[in-house]
Order: structure tokens, then C-alpha cells, then sequence
């Protein structure tokens, strides 16, 4: 197949994909890439996609921070971290968090920490608080916050 033809190709085939769902930059990339496209016609194509707002990278890290705090609960910690494993950057991360309403926020961690306090067994309140304080930082909320909401509860 000529070098043409797969560029052709590559840029129909992003251009489906985008149209189906939000991707970043960096997921296009390495999906060009794994199609075996070179990297000169990858950063034509990416211009290309962008140019024409199939990616948009602002659009893309909004979405991503609303899904992952509202289907999966994530805290702002975490969401910023998959968000730079996607290079994406940080004034837009900044700005998509910003997006979480704070008191949603808040009553998100309360609600999360007071459910998973039914289910731990500890033997005593400090064991108790150290397990709940490492569940709402491997939800990826602020440790400041956790602490706040786990004296509150006490």
C-alpha cells in the first residue's frame, strides 16, 4: 500500500474514531502509531484533526473530569494524574477541574467515606480512621479534605 493511501486511510479512520467519542491528542497518536502510520504524517494528521475540532483538547479533558467524578467517583488528585499520563496540559486540567461544583465535592467524599465506614472492621477508632483516610486517598481526593471530613464524623 502506498504512503498515501495509508495516510488517507489513517485520517478517515481517526476522523470515524473522534466522531464517536472525546480522545485527547496523545490516544490518537499512539493509536496512529499503532496502525503503523510515521511520525511526520501522525503530527500532519493530529494538525489536521485539530484544525477541524475533531480533537479538542479542552472539550476532551472537561468530559473526562465529569465522567470520572460522576460515574466513578474519582477525586480531583486522581483525575489530575490520568490527565498528565495523557499529556494533557496543566492549565487545561486546571480548568476542567474547576468544573466540579466544590460543595458536590465535598458531599461526594462524606457520603463515600461514611458508606465504606459500614463495611471496615477495625480494632479500635485509630486503626478505623487510618483505613478511612487510605480509602479516600486511593479514591484520589486531598488528604487535607479527608482529614477535615474524618474529624467531622468522629
Amino acid at each position: 500500500m502506498s504512503e498515501k493511501a495509508l495516510f488517507k486511510i489513517a485520517i478517515e479512520k481517526a476522523m470515524a474514531q473522534c466522531s464517536r467519542r472525546e480522545y485527547c491528542s496523545d490516544d490518537i497518536r499512539n493509536k496512529l502509531s499503532l496502525w503503523g502510520v510515521d511520525n511526520d504524517d501522525i503530527g500532519k494528521i493530529l494538525r489536521i484533526l485539530i484544525s477541524d475540532n475533531f480533537i479538542n483538547e479542552p472539550r476532551y479533558a472537561t468530559a473526562f473530569v465529569r465522567d470520572k467524578f460522576k460515574y466513578y467517583k474519582w477525586g480531583k488528585v486522581k483525575i489530575s494524574a490520568h490527565l498528565r499520563g495523557k499529556k494533557v496540559p496543566q492549565d487545561i486540567i486546571s480548568s476542567a477541574l474547576d468544573s466540579i461544583d466544590n460543595n458536590l465535592y465535598i458531599k461526594l467524599l462524606r457520603e463515600l467515606i461514611e458508606d465504606h465506614r459500614k463495611s471496615v472492621k477495625a480494632k479500635n477508632q485509630y486503626d478505623l480512621k487510618a483505613k478511612l483516610l487510605r480509602y479516600g486517598l486511593s479514591k484520589g481526593f486531598e488528604s487535607s479534605l479527608v482529614y477535615d471530613i474524618l474529624n467531622e464524623i468522629e
